[in-house]
């Protein structure tokens, strides 16, 4: 399985949270969408371990099958479907969510991730909610 891993998963990774862990060590390959990282280091710059902080997500990032997901000109065409969606159905989600859910949707990744507004897009495959 192709996971994509959102920004409160990969802090659970980060705690050693053992559901995770073996999620991810089984794994096909982790996708991390481009807003995780910017998400992640906006944290790290209030934050008082930024450097610390920093040098575990790169290593992370360099691990064997961990990659980066960048949005292209179909993320943009996706986003676009996915807003329509949620406004008709009247389920807004964050916008930072809303580009997960397209780059997910996009590379038909299944999505770790805490967040139970993802529920309101059926089209995606969700772990980790609980």
């Amino acid at each position: 399985m192709r996971i994509a891993l959102d920004t409160n998963r990969y802090r659970d990774l980060c705690d050693a949270d053992p559901a995770v862990i073996a999620m991810l060590e089984r794994a096909e390959s982790i996708l991390v969408p481009f807003v995780v990282i910017a998400e992640l280091r906006a944290g790290f710059a209030i934050g008082k371990r930024m450097q610390q902080n920093e040098q575990v997500l790169r290593r992370f990032l360099n691990k064997p099958g961990v990659s980066v997901l960048y949005a292209t000109d179909a993320t943009t065409r996706g986003y676009a479907n996915l807003y329509r969606q949620l406004r008709s159905q009247g389920t807004p989600i964050p916008t930072n969510d809303l580009w997960i859910g397209a780059l997910v949707v996009e590379h038909d990744l299944a999505l770790l991730t805490r967040d139970r507004h993802f529920a309101h897009l059926p089209q995606l495959t969700l772990l980790g909610v609980s």
